[in-house]
């Protein structure tokens, strides 16, 4: 199916104020839909999750209608989706449970390539690191190395689905089949992944994946999902009087209900972005829907990079063979926070810093200078703003 841009892009009211949007790697705009059902969960009448009540009831199943809709759009089970406020919050949650079980000398391994919110926690829980290294030449991260890095006492492995520098997307798979061989565990961060490809935890290997819906037309919540089996084990620190069950048990304070229908929305916005005969079910939409947008995605950064390539003194960061619709660049003589300046004075949206992929830019020695733009493309993006942006980055004056 091919997606139909136009229509995909009438559902974005906020692009009607007509700044062209290249900053979906920090963040997409909201969906009517989604805007929709969140102001719609806060007028109707919910409390605190229960039974003895319908307002009860109904925020109960806005938390489970919510675990469904992330279960269908990554494969995984709605019994094994955890909520917090962000993808970072839940991988210290996730990291300091697990560090609960290791013991000296038990190690982690994780990736130069990786925003920080997959490498602090697990640098932070006191095990012994092991770092992967990105080339920086080609933008892989090779599998190789991780035969020498991953031993009997690696504990958990740590890896993007991918980079939000470069859209650099790693051959996880294989990198979970050489931890799950040594009994580790893998923790992918699909935060960057999930709003450009199918997803299927499973099929990639992944024993924790976590997403954050704000990358998808979302509101800021996010999710982790994992097998209940490998919840179960787990004894986070909590209230007492708090649930005991999977997964309750990992969700601290009551949930946001309005954020949980918001989110639910987006998937649904999602899973309706190709049209499908009646019956289809959510999976198999989103399925549809995301080979959609990958298809329109790759044929955008295709334009983007032959555009980038002709610009004199622009310098293009490596991603990778595989990778997600996302460039970092410099312009000689400028800084990124210049040239980002430029760009948005002429209502151009894209970022530039280190985006908090500290560890690629400090490998690349970028980090002190600045780090890079960053042109991170979404569903939609169209040809005429691409080409608008290389315009714009040939000759700042026009648009």
């Amino acid at each position: 199916m091919i997606l139909d841009v136009a229509r995909a892009r009438s559902g974005y009211p906020a692009l009607a104020d007509g700044f062209v949007h290249f900053d979906g790697a920090g963040g997409t705009q909201p969906a009517e839909p989604v805007i929709a059902a969140i102001a719609g969960a806060m007028r109707t009448a919910v409390s605190n999750r229960g039974t003895a009540n319908e307002p009860a009831r109904r925020s109960g199943q806005i938390v489970e209608a919510a675990r469904s809709a992330v279960a269908d759009l990554v494969g995984g089970d709605p019994a094994g989706v955890v909520f917090g406020p962000s993808a970072t919050a839940l991988t210290y949650l996730v990291a300091r449970t697990l560090a609960a079980g290791w013991g000296p000398g038990d190690e982690v391994v994780v990736s130069r390539l990786d925003h920080d919110a997959n490498v602090r926690p697990w640098v932070q829980t006191g095990a012994t690191v092991r770092w992967a290294e990105v080339d920086l030449a080609t933008g892989e991260l090779p599998v190789a190395q991780y035969r020498e890095l991953i031993g009997p006492r690696t504990r958990l492995v740590a890896v993007t689905a991918a980079s939000n520098v470069t859209g650099t997307m790693p051959a996880v798979r294989e990198i979970a089949d050489l931890a799950h061989a040594v009994g580790a565990l893998v923790y992918v961060d699909g935060v960057h992944a999930t709003a450009h490809r199918p997803t299927d935890v499973a099929a990639m290997g992944a024993d924790f994946y976590v997403t954050s819906a704000y990358k998808w037309s979302g509101p800021h919540y996010a999710a982790v999902v994992a097998d209940p089996a490998r919840w179960e084990p787990l004894l986070p620190a909590k209230l007492l009087p708090s649930s005991d069950r999977v997964p309750d048990r990992f969700e601290f304070g009551t949930l946001s209900f309005e954020l949980l229908a918001g989110l639910t929305a987006a998937v649904e916005h999602l899973a309706d972005l190709v049209p499908a005969d009646a019956g289809v079910g959510r999976r198999d939409r989103l399925l549809a829907s995301m080979a959609a947008v990958t298809e329109h995605e790759n044929r955008l950064i295709d334009r983007l990079l032959s555009g980038l390539a002709g610009i004199d003194g622009l310098t293009i960061r490596p991603a990778g063979a595989d990778r997600c619709p996302t460039v970092s660049f410099r312009i000689a003589g400028q800084t990124p926070a210049e040239t980002a300046r430029q760009l948005g004075e002429q209502g151009i949206c894209v970022s530039h810093g280190d985006y908090y992929a500290v560890e690629y830019f400090e490998a690349a020695g970028l980090r002190a200078s600045g780090g890079a733009v960053r042109a991170g493309l979404y569903h939609y993006n169209t040809e005429d703003e691409v080409d608008r942006l290389v315009r714009t980055l040939k000759d700042p004056s026009r648009t």
